[in-house]
C-alpha cells in the first residue's frame, strides 16, 4: 500500500467518526477542499461509492459501513504495535546476539555481564566467543567486537578502550644465558611464539616497527586454543546494526 492510499482511508475514517468534513479537516490539520480530494480518489480508485453527503451531513453507505469497520480492527492493530514498540525503549526485552573473540570477551563482556542482567532483565543474551573473525552481518548477529583495524569502511562503531601497548614478554627461565634483547630487531636472536586466529590471520605477527625499519622475527604460531593469553592489541572496537 503506498501512503497515498493509507492517508486516503485515514481521511475516510476520521469523517465518518466526525460526522463532517469541516470537524475531520480540523482534526487532520488539512483542509476541507483537500480532504474532499482525497475521498474522490479513494472512490474513484476503487470503483465504490463510501460516503453519502449532503449540505448538513455526511454518513458512510453500506459499502462504506463495511470499510470503516474493519479500517477500525487494522489501526488499532497498527497502534498497538507502534504502542509497544514504543514502551520497549523504556524497558528494552528481547533477544541480543553478540559475536566476541576469546580475548575481548575476557576484558570487556564478562565484567559486566552482571550488571547487564540486572539492568535488563527481559533481554535474552547470547554472547558466542569465536576467534574465526565470523562475519558478524552474515551470522545474523546485532553486534561483536573486533580489533579497530579489521573493521570493515562501512561498520557503525564504537571505541571501547584506548589504544593498548604491545609488549615481547619472556619468562625469567628462558632468559637466563641468553641476552636481554634491547632493541626489536634483537629479537632475531630468540625464539618468539606469535598468535595466530583460526582464520589465519595473525594479530602479532612478529612485526614491530623500530624507527623507519620494519622487520619479522624467527618465530612460530600457535593458535588461541594452545593459549591461555595474548599480547595486549592495539584497539578493541565494538559494531552494531540495525536488525
Amino acid at each position: 500500500m503506498r501512503g497515498s492510499e493509507f492517508t486516503e482511508l485515514k481521511a475516510f475514517a476520521a469523517i465518518v467518526e466526525e460526522g463532517s468534513f469541516v470537524r475531520a479537516a480540523a482534526r487532520l490539520r488539512v483542509s476541507p477542499p483537500a480532504l474532499s480530494q482525497s475521498i474522490r480518489l479513494l472512490e474513484a480508485r476503487i470503483g465504490v461509492r463510501l460516503l453519502n453527503r449532503t449540505t448538513r451531513s455526511v454518513s458512510p453507505t453500506v459499502a462504506g459501513e463495511r470499510l470503516f469497520t474493519r479500517l477500525g480492527v487494522a489501526f488499532g492493530e497498527l497502534e498497538d504495535a507502534v504502542a509497544e514498540v514504543q514502551a520497549a525503549r523504556d524497558r528494552p526485552g528481547g533477544s541480543l546476539r553478540i559475536n566476541v573473540p576469546r580475548v575481548a570477551a575476557m576484558r570487556f563482556v564478562a565484567p559486566v555481564l552482571g550488571d547487564f542482567q540486572r539492568t535488563y532483565p527481559d533481554i535474552a543474551l547470547t554472547v558466542i566467543v569465536d576467534d574465526m573473525l565470523t562475519d558478524i552481518v552474515e551470522g545474523r548477529f546485532d553486534a561483536g567486537i573486533r580489533l579497530g583495524e579489521r573493521l570493515e569502511k562501512d561498520m557503525v562503531a564504537v571505541k571501547l578502550s584506548e589504544d593498548l601497548q604491545m609488549a615481547a614478554v619472556a619468562a625469567p627461565a628462558y632468559l637466563e644465558g641468553r641476552a636481554v634483547p634491547r632493541h626489536p630487531q634483537d629479537l632475531h636472536q630468540h625464539r618468539c611464539i606469535n598468535f595466530q586466529w583460526p582464520a589465519g590471520a595473525t594479530s602479532t605477527d612478529g612485526s614491530f616497527r623500530a624507527a623507519s625499519d620494519r622487520w619479522k622475527s624467527r618465530s612460530r604460531e600457535v593458535s588461541p586454543s594452545t593459549t591461555r593469553s595474548c599480547c595486549s592489541t592495539p584497539r578493541w572496537t565494538g559494531q552494531a546494526w540495525p536488525t
